[in-house]
């Protein structure tokens, strides 16, 4: 879809609200289809005492944030993130100033091999371009050691992109289940006047809402079978510390929750 406004109507809190309700329409469009297959992946995996793996690079991240470690989300995931080079692979502090880092596949082996990621792990991989380096080469190794991957990106902009890794190919070429963030090329989906470009941008938006269907019929899946499923409570609310660190400690040492 991702369809954009007309420019007739400025740029606009009430203008942003109406170009993203259609778009949101066609985001949740995808329940009957891709949903389910997504969450029959992740349901399986964590049946199987399997970890859901979580990353994206830039603004991207914040798809693996609303996966891994949040309030009514799952205990079994775990974020991975580039600064994890610097923080837990050794990597000097320099790395991540640079601005070609998240295109540059080198780095997306050892980004694997510090997720611990085991058998029965699933990886979900969020890029709205999925062109860059170092997500194609996460998913090119993700599905080299066996792992069912979900990806996440916008088709419309991935089309109308040439991939940044040697191979040649996209997240989407790995992917055993595509989700569409229905977000458009380059975004953003404001006109400003006088054709001096588009803003404000719908993919973090699209993106969060995708997660939580995910999380939901995941939820339905183990809750009709009578099982209870290990879910993160609010740390602010009385227990929650110690409700979260209970369940956290069954995955000790594959689950990180790291700034």
């Amino acid at each position: 879809m991702g369809s954009t406004n007309t420019g007739d109507a400025g740029v606009s809190a009430q203008a942003y609200f109406q170009t993203l309700m259609p778009i949101m329409a066609a985001v949740t469009a995808q329940i009957d289809g891709p949903i389910q297959d997504a969450a029959d992946l992740m349901t399986t995996s964590l049946r199987a005492n399997g970890v859901i793996q979580a990353f994206g690079s830039g603004h991207s991240e914040a798809l693996a944030m609303e996966i891994a470690g949040r309030a009514g989300g799952l205990i079994a995931t775990n974020r991975i993130a580039l600064r994890d080079l610097v923080l837990l692979g050794g990597e000097p502090p320099e790395l991540l100033r640079s601005a070609e880092l998240e295109r540059d596949p080198q780095y997306s082996r050892k980004l694997y091999e510090l997720s611990a990621a085991r058998e029965g792990d699933l990886f979900v991989i969020a890029s709205n371009s999925g062109v860059n380096g170092s997500i194609v080469e996460l998913a090119n190794v993700v599905k080299e050691k066996g792992h069912p991957l979900i990806a996440i990106t916008s088709l419309q902009h991935t089309g109308g992109m040439e991939s940044r890794h040697p191979s040649g190919k996209k997240l989407i070429d790995f992917a055993d289940v595509v989700l569409d963030n229905h977000a458009p090329f380059g975004d953003s989906v404001l006109d400003l006047p006088g054709g001096a470009g588009k803003v404000c941008a719908v993919s973090s938006i699209t993106a969060a809402l995708i997660a939580q269907m995910l999380v939901a019929e995941v939820l339905r899946r183990m809750t009709a079978a009578g099982e209870t499923p290990p879910v993160y409570l609010s740390a602010n609310i009385p227990g929650g510390d110690d409700h979260n660190h209970a369940l956290e400690a069954l995955y000790a040492g594959r689950i990180r929750r790291t700034a």
